[in-house]
């Protein structure tokens, strides 16, 4: 269920970045910082009615997902905590959308970062150390929000000064092309949750730890894609801004070789396996783009790709594929 507000979280944070990146392309900064306020206000009032309207049917929802029994209560629990937190989401999501049409893909990454660290700190405190247990998680994940949104804030305001309060002319403005672009993103972001939904509704009956791998199974695809979702999150906004800038020949070299790195990626995947491509991919990128030092890149990789191997391999005993030439069927996973 939450993954539908997340989508239509991410669709509009899709407009965002289309609009702002488009300004900044022109040239016109100041209208970009009005664009950059009118959004938020238009995320901030898109999310709250979207929880205003989910909260009251929340455990009538959950049925139809299939959830019963005690999966169902504690489902209710977790989501009556976190989901009052969906504007903060929104607005944290949003930020994001717009560091990264400034360019500033860095920061645009720890707003992200900041709240998965704030969560993998708060998620035991809460959990273990205080005793709460799912509670705890939901309230962690809830905390962690905020967190989002400061570092957020820090980035666009403090640091960019990307950022002005819209008056209504410009409301009125914005408002359209925000519907226009953001509604179809949604609809695309929210087909991956209605066919989970499906599919979690066909696997209810089977039981909770059913449920339970599925869970598991829908968190380990995200990582075998990271590199594609962080694709398609870093060329709408060079898309943006060169289509401002009326520069036609760079839209099409950014289609080409975003497909060409898209290929290559899923092929390379295939061939060696998540663990060995992704420390390859790491180092790469490392040493070719951050500058980093091939000692500092290496180790960097390896221990990237270890600290998921004990992860899913030995601690979770989920397996991850291991590529066609499964270069790490020595280690007896």
């Amino acid at each position: 269920l939450l993954f539908f507000i997340l989508s239509l979280a991410l669709g509009m944070a899709i407009a965002v970045g289309a609009l702002t990146s488009q300004a900044l392309g022109r040239g016109e900064r100041e209208q970009a910082r009005q664009i950059a306020g009118a959004s938020l206000v238009l995320m901030t009032s898109t999310m709250t009615l979207a929880a205003l309207l989910v909260y009251p049917w929340l455990a009538d929802l959950l049925r139809v997902l299939g959830a019963t029994g005690t999966t169902a209560d504690l489902a209710l629990r977790f989501t009556r905590i976190v989901l009052p937190s969906t504007p903060v989401l929104g607005l944290g999501m949003c930020l994001g959308a717009l560091l990264r049409a400034l360019g500033d893909a860095r920061r645009a990454m720890f707003v992200t970062l900041g709240a998965g660290l704030a969560t993998a700190v708060l998620d035991p405190l809460f959990i273990f150390g205080f005793g709460w247990g799912l509670d705890g998680a939901a309230v962690a994940t809830f905390m962690a929000r905020f967190v989002m949104l400061g570092i957020g804030l820090h980035g666009l305001i403090r640091v960019h000064g990307l950022f002005a309060w819209p008056n209504r002319a410009v409301l009125g403005q914005t408002i359209g092309p925000f519907f226009a672009i953001g509604l179809p993103s949604v609809m695309t972001q929210i087909a991956t949750p209605v066919g989970n939904a499906f599919v979690t509704a066909a696997i209810a009956p089977f039981g909770d730890s059913a449920v339970a791998g599925w869970a598991v199974i829908g968190r380990i695809i995200p990582v075998a894609f990271a590199a594609l979702f962080a694709l398609s999150a870093a060329v709408g906004p060079i898309l943006g801004q060169n289509l401002g800038a009326r520069r036609h020949d760079r839209l099409r070299s950014t289609m080409q070789d975003s497909l060409k790195v898209a290929v290559v990626y899923v092929l390379v995947i295939w061939f060696l396996g998540l663990y060995v491509a992704s420390a390859l991919y790491i180092a790469l990128f490392m040493i070719i783009l951050g500058k980093y030092s091939r000692i500092k890149s290496v180790i960097t990789a390896l221990a990237v790709n270890v600290l998921f191997f004990l992860m899913f391999e030995v601690w979770f005993k989920v397996p991850l594929f291991k590529g066609k030439l499964d270069l790490l069927s020595f280690l007896g996973y």
